[in-house]
């Protein structure tokens, strides 16, 4: 019952409704002793031979009255009860959903996104069913069990009584023992669920390349295995749960029996009447119920156990990025430097920025280029306060980046990532993504300028088109496009393009670097780029080798030396000169 503990906070936010679903719970407990009571004395009464009619019926109406006092009764606690757990579910819903957007990329990076999606649903409705069904459960059934028990011992035979009751340590210790079991099974099934719900999700995202590559049958066997570890996993908590009615039952049969036996025993010796042992016997019948339901409560409480501490562990996990206290309210403007002597990402110890000095006046466009995994997306990542930890500090507008609200700092960049998404909206809510309010006429600028807005023109319903799910109804270079018209349209401060011009061609790339260099003066650019022409009219061009700056200087600088920047760049101009037959771009 340590879940219901853990839920505390909530049963005192919500304590009104409980305590009055409650309350009249309990009244309908009470009321529930009438009928058996009634049916006594009317069978003693025609055993008796002195049933009249006129009795008869004021019994009925009694009956009638009791029977719809409870019916609306029921209505009530029940709509206080399950409406207030439907409420906890939407709290931890709200919560999950808060503590994702906080949480930092390192997060995502050793979380499966099957895992998530399995927390915000099947761990939350097993959570609700616990403080809806489990706290009606757990008090119905001992209200009712208790009221019944002291009117069977005070109203009729004590002795009877715990006759009947000494079968009922052994349910209490079998029902422990399978509360246990089934939590451990229950973990179980929950995890394997989350791993189908990851294997689903990762095959649809990927289904492409799957089908390039003609693995599908290979992944319809991998999906069948954990599919059928699910259902094997979930037949072993059917197994344990299905213990619970048969012994449950066994136990009342027993009592049935030692109530029969002894109380015809009683009425004989003149103990009791026949009316009062089928009273007995009726409220035996009322027994039934808080058993079985005593055996169900410890199967909702081990699932939302489960289900809650597989929550609560996720949501202790530290928000790793936070604004300090004194967080500067407002948007950071001018200068940038860096000023970095070693960055590690959590959980290695090979560094992978090393020795990170250079500044960036405002308004200048600065070039990093470099082999793969020599740091340039890391360093473009710490700028907008990704990842943290480093030794050294990174200024913008000769403050720290800790001393802005972290809201107000990412207003300041349009960062355009190597791994553009788009959402399944149509291309102009796309575009105007951080902005929904925007006019047509800013979203059609903002796809001018990123060098879209003919190819969108061409779109079914233009800028009405659906892109569909990531945007799979486009072509690379129309989605990393459609990724900088959105980062334009916010005119930041600092525009990041992180190798965003990879999938387009040599033209229409240089038709978007030219529109930036005549409509962003006075703002920030910084291009990461494999294509070398793509930075070479920077201000200020960063060479990275193993996460150090190997070489620095501008384009016409670079050329004079004898480093990577000089022969890279001859290389890429012979390459562009026979592919285009004479004709360069850079």
């Amino acid at each position: 019952m340590k879940i219901f503990l853990q839920l505390g906070w909530f049963f005192k936010q919500e304590k009104k409704a409980y305590i009055s679903g409650i309350l009249i719970l309990l009244f309908v407990a009470a009321l529930q002793l009438i009928p058996p009571k009634i049916i006594g004395i009317i069978a003693d009464d025609i055993h008796d031979r002195t049933m009249t009619t006129g009795i008869l019926m004021t019994w009925i109406v009694v009956l009638v009255v009791v029977g719809l006092t409870m019916y609306v009764l029921r209505y009530y606690w029940r709509i206080m009860i399950f409406g207030s757990s439907v409420k906890l579910s939407r709290i931890l819903r709200d919560r999950l959903y808060r503590h994702f957007t906080m949480m930092s990329p390192s997060f995502y990076q050793r979380s499966r996104i099957g895992d998530l999606m399995a927390h915000a649903t099947n761990d939350l409705s097993a959570i609700q069913q616990t403080a809806g069904a489990g706290v009606l459960t757990l008090v119905d059934s001992l209200s009712t069990g208790g009221f019944v028990i002291l009117a069977m011992a005070f109203t009729i035979s004590w002795k009877l009584t715990l006759i009947c009751l000494i079968p009922m340590p052994f349910m209490a210790m079998l029902t422990s023992w399978f509360g246990t079991m089934l939590h451990k099974s229950f973990h179980k099934a929950q995890e394997a669920f989350s791993s189908l719900n990851d294997k689903t999700q990762e095959s649809i995202t990927g289904i492409k390349v799957i089908k390039t590559f003609g693995q599908e049958q290979e992944d319809i066997e991998d999906f069948r295995k954990q599919s059928e570890d699910v259902v094997q996993k979930n037949i072993t908590v059917a197994k344990i749960d299905s213990l619970y009615d048969p012994t449950i039952s066994i136990i009342v049969g027993i009592s049935f029996f030692l109530s029969i036996t002894f109380g015809a025993k009683y009425v004989l010796n003149g103990e009791l009447t026949i009316g009062e042992l089928i009273s007995f016997t009726t409220y035996l019948g009322l027994l039934i119920w808080p058993m079985l339901a005593f055996g169900w409560l410890f199967n909702i409480v081990e699932r939302g156990r489960a289900s809650y501490d597989r929550v609560a562990t996720l949501l202790k996990e530290k928000v790793e990025i936070i604004d300090l206290q004194d967080a500067l309210d407002i948007m950071p403007m001018g200068d940038l430097e860096y000023k970095i002597k070693k960055f590690t990402y959590p959980g290695e110890t090979r560094p992978i920025l090393k020795e990170i000095f250079f500044s960036l006046k405002k308004g200048e466009t600065l070039g990093i280029v470099g082999k793969t995994g020599s740091g340039k997306t890391t360093l473009l990542k710490l700028l907008i306060r990704e990842f943290e930890g480093y030794e050294g500090e990174i200024l913008f507008g000769e403050k720290a980046l800790q001393a802005y609200k972290l809201e107000k700092l990412r207003e300041a960049i349009g960062y355009v990532p190597q791994d553009h998404f788009l959402f399944s909206a149509t291309v102009a809510e796309n575009i105007a993504f951080t902005d929904p309010e925007v006019s047509n006429d800013e979203i059609e600028m903002a796809a001018k300028l990123a060098n879209i807005h003919e190819d969108i023109l061409q779109f079914t319903d233009g800028y009405q088109t659906v892109v569909g799910e990531r945007g799979v109804s486009l072509s690379g270079g129309q989605k990393q496009r459609i990724s900088i018209a959105r980062a334009l349209l916010m005119n930041p401060e600092v525009l990041v393009l992180d190798d965003s011009l990879s999938a387009v061609d040599a033209k229409t790339e240089e038709a978007i670097l030219s529109s930036l260099r005549q409509n962003r003066e006075g703002k920030t650019t910084i291009i990461t780029s494999h294509r070398l022409s793509a930075i070479q009219h920077a201000n200020l061009i960063l060479v990275l080798n193993d996460g150090k700056i190997v070489e620095r200087g501008n384009h016409e600088e670079l050329m004079e030396k004898d480093g990577w920047y000089k022969e890279m760049y001859l290389h890429q101009q012979l390459e562009e000169l026979v592919e285009h037959g004479g004709h360069s771009y850079g």
